[in-house]
């Protein structure tokens, strides 16, 4: 359950405090002076606000769930949360950016929510389904790249809709806070190894709303992920790519032809941890119907080969989310140079 214990007595608790006093010993003479010196009351007075929205704070602050982050000052917690925040990029109505405030990671969340739980296939328990966005302890640590439509209609709270979003994660920031959230499913340690003198970064719950999966807000997500790698001289990108579906059998061909046609390099390779990697190589190279497998291929997967990524060795089942997970790694240096050319090397093709 979120929340921690707050300093002091809550709201509930002064008010119970009250209630079995006698008026003699709270010193009031009639129901309206009771009423006008409660410490409720008292609270919410213009020259105790200040104070008042600080225990507030304090109620609703959440708990942080994963051991790695627990202790942590939540202002230390927030990073990427800039007081200002450039734009990235824009293409007509949409903006592309980071993640201001607390809200705006709460709007990705909930469109995350609505993408892998509501329209996928994605398991919700409790507290995610109370809550209505997806939400994880890595999302505090994280920098969040939003897509904003400026011409659609607000939402309830009279803000412009989040319709695309990607979560960021720094190799600096995650070895503070107990790794990458690929290092879940995929043992990264002996890439990371061999590579040390390059600077990671992961890339992870990407999502698009149905009617913006066009080339112009894809563009403008990987846009923004290519300015964001530019501004902080990042070397190497990696993540966790889906398939929808836990039945490998049924994916044989598409995860086939990534086996043999798409494997990392020895230097760049890395697998599925052995307790969950289920066997990608499950159709011979000749057998494998090559069109009819890009056909297979998710889009996000096919972009990624595009621009010239690599897969890892072995898939991860994820039961909650529905999906069979691959591991992509995209050494900048390997991105194709029509790509580069097409974003410009300091990504200023859509720059605002």
């Amino acid at each position: 359950m979120d929340g921690n214990e707050p300093a002091g007595m809550k709201p509930d608790v002064i008010l119970k405090s009250l209630r079995r006093q006698p008026p003699e010993r709270i010193g009031v003479r009639s129901p309206f002076e009771a009423f006008r010196r409660n410490a409720l009351v008292q609270m919410f007075r213009p020259e105790n606000a200040k104070s008042a929205a600080s225990a507030a704070a304090t109620w609703l602050m959440p708990n942080l769930l994963h051991p790695s982050l627990r202790g942590e000052a939540i202002p230390n917690m927030l990073h990427g949360l800039q007081p200002v925040s450039p734009t990235l990029g824009r293409i007509g109505s949409l903006e592309v950016r980071l993640a201001r405030t607390k809200g705006d990671v709460k709007r990705a969340q909930k469109l995350r929510y609505k993408v892998f739980y509501k329209d996928g296939s994605a398991i919700a328990d409790a507290a995610t389904m109370i809550a209505q966005r997806d939400k994880d302890a890595f999302d505090r640590i994280c920098d969040h790249l939003l897509v904003i439509d400026h011409a659609a209609k607000p939402t309830i709270s009279g803000k412009q809709p989040v319709v695309g979003t990607y979560r960021l994660l720094r190799q600096d920031i995650a070895e503070r806070h107990g790794g990458f959230y690929t290092g879940d499913e995929f043992d990264i340690s002996g890439l990371m190894a061999r590579q040390s003198d390059l600077k990671f970064l992961e890339l992870g719950r990407s999502c698009v709303l149905p009617p913006y999966r066009t080339k112009r807000t894809v563009e403008l997500l990987w846009h923004g992920v290519w300015s964001y790698v530019r501004r902080h001289n990042l070397d190497v990108m990696i993540g966790c790519a889906s398939f929808e579906g836990t039945d490998p059998d049924h994916l044989a061909l598409p995860l086939s032809f990534l086996h043999h046609f798409a494997a990392a390099p020895e230097g760049w390779r890395a697998g599925a941890h052995p307790s969950r990697r289920v066997e990608m190589n499950r159709i011979a190279k000749d057998s494998i119907d090559t069109k009819a497998a890009l056909r297979m291929l998710p889009p996000l997967i096919k972009g990624y080969l595009r621009v010239g990524a690599f897969v890892g060795d072995g898939a991860v089942i994820d039961h909650q989310f529905g999906t069979t997970d691959v591991l992509i790694v995209m050494p900048v240096s390997a991105i194709s140079g029509r790509y580069l050319d097409h974003f410009g090397a300091d990504a200023t093709r859509h720059a605002a």
